[in-house]
């Protein structure tokens, strides 16, 4: 198993590819790289893909929250 960023990704294969080998449409990926969204592609060995992100939980809350 390898994970790889959706940036990191994206940039060797290429948005089209990244968006078919993912199911999801061109413009999801480039939404998602220019919002930063934290996305990671993981390439198992068996070559199956999936991608998850990682957020913060509850994800309203700041990251300063106890900076109060």
């Amino acid at each position: 198993m390898k994970q790889v960023s959706l940036k990191d990704f994206a940039g060797e294969v290429g948005q089209e590819k990244a968006a078919a080998s993912l199911g999801v449409r061109q413009s999801a990926i480039s939404k998602a790289l220019r919002a930063g969204r934290d996305i990671f592609v993981i390439i198992h060995a068996d070559g199956r893909l999936e991608a998850k992100e990682l957020k913060n939980f509850p994800s309203h809350l700041k990251a300063d929250i106890h900076a109060e």
